[in-house]
């Protein structure tokens, strides 16, 4: 057992634990930032953002409300977001 009895061996080398949330996750202002950032940086690459404003506070908008609904994966936040925006702005041109 490691960790006060809170953790416990499993199957070569893998922990168990009950506080593995507290553990791996962090503070939601910083999932939020890193999944803007990859977002962002992907979307300026690929020459999407047309408008840097509207991008910043549509993706801002989409990932916090992904963030409070309780995804705290960045990475997961990012494509969901990305993929918003290209909808976004189909519709616009539409």
């Amino acid at each position: 057992m490691l960790d006060g009895g809170r953790c416990r061996a499993i199957a070569e080398g893998t922990f168990e634990t009950n506080i593995s949330f507290i553990v791996m996750s962090e503070f939601l202002p910083i999932v939020v930032e890193k999944s803007i950032q990859v977002a962002w940086d992907f979307l300026e690459r690929s020459g999407e953002i047309t408008d840097p404003g509207d991008a910043s506070h549509f993706l801002l908008r989409s990932i916090d409300d992904m963030a409070r609904a309780g995804e705290r994966r960045p990475l997961l936040l990012a494509n969901c977001a990305i993929d918003a925006y290209r909808r976004y702005k189909r519709l616009l041109v539409a």
